[in-house]
């Protein structure tokens, strides 16, 4: 798989497929993403509060997950050039801290911009080690095709709003 993430634009097609490695939730996971987002709900911070909840205990957030999706595709930063959008997001059921999560999914649709770049639209799903659905969601990203890759006396890619990608 970390082949077609490193293939030029031109050379996708729709539906192909891709599955990541595995990554296991853990408590360091949930309480840096609480710091760093400042979100500190009980739900996933507080393990006597969460027990009486509807899960029955912490959960992981809904964001760490799909942040640890897009994290466990193996981009190739001379390739994929930007995240442009993500949508469609639904959160199906909870990550449990200790769960091993995983996403897989494929090529929705391929969209050039110009001879250099495209707009590729990845379907995917997380599921956790029981092959249970957790979220899905549709991302699209900036893909660089051949002619994108500069020389070493080309200025590169233009990555501007009014340029390479249209508002």
């Amino acid at each position: 798989m970390p082949e077609l993430f490193s293939l030029p634009f031109d050379r996708l097609n729709e539906g192909e497929q891709f599955a990541t490695r595995g990554r296991t939730v853990t408590e360091a996971d949930v309480v840096a993403f609480s710091s760093l987002t400042g979100d500190w709900h009980p739900q996933h911070t507080d393990a006597v509060w969460a027990a009486s909840s509807v899960f029955g205990e912490r959960i992981a957030h809904g964001m760490l997950l799909l942040s640890f999706a897009v994290g466990l595709l193996p981009f190739d930063p001379e390739r994929v050039l930007a995240l442009r959008r993500v949508e469609d997001v639904v959160f199906k059921r909870p990550a449990f801290i200790g769960d091993t999560v995983h996403a897989a999914g494929r090529i929705d649709s391929l969209s050039p911009v110009d001879d250099r770049a495209g707009l590729v639209t990845l379907a995917w799903r997380m599921e956790n080690q029981h092959g249970e659905l957790l979220l899905r969601a549709r991302t699209q990203v900036l893909w660089a095709g051949d002619g994108a890759r500069p020389s070493d006396d080309s200025p590169g890619l233009p990555l501007t709003a009014a340029g390479v990608l249209p508002l």
